[in-house]
């Protein structure tokens, strides 16, 4: 086999359909959209119309609401924390967004960081973050440490 026999297998690529060339082609004059209607003329959309029944989804009630305006926040708890001190991913003196980023505790940033309260906490950590529960600041005070919100 040489590079010049080099050829795709049989239907690989098929041609595209050149529609409006001419009445021999078999795809000429109305170009297969047929005679006359809304459908045979440019512009249209009927999806979802239902020829003037009550479409579905406006026969189905609605349901919930969906704030644009909500944050999501990547969620980090206590215990975690303190694995990674243990293993020695994190230095207790500064905790930030960016260092628990290297440090692979979490993965995007989204809207910020949220500490929450599970597990304990033993080391004396100094952590920035952009949101905390109540519980989690308290654990942190106990611990001796001190939890700063951006």
């Amino acid at each position: 086999m040489k590079l010049n026999e080099i050829k795709d297998n049989e239907g690989a690529r098929k041609s595209r359909k050149r529609v409006a060339r001419g009445i021999g082609s078999g795809s000429g004059k109305t170009a297969g959209r047929g005679v006359k209607g809304q459908k045979s003329r440019s512009g249209v959309a009927v999806n979802g119309f239902e020829g003037g029944q009550m479409p579905i989804y406006r026969r189905l009630p609605k349901r919930g609401f969906k704030n644009p305006f909500s944050k999501e926040f990547a969620v980090v708890n206590l215990d975690t924390i303190q694995k990674a001190v243990d293993a020695g991913k994190l230095k207790a003196e500064a905790i930030d967004v960016d260092t628990l980023m290297s440090a692979g505790i979490v993965s995007k940033k989204l809207d910020g960081v949220r500490l929450l309260a599970r597990g304990a906490l033993t080391a004396k950590v100094v952590i920035s973050v952009n949101s905390a529960s109540r519980a989690a600041v308290e654990a942190v005070e106990k611990a001796g440490g001190k939890v700063n919100l951006i």
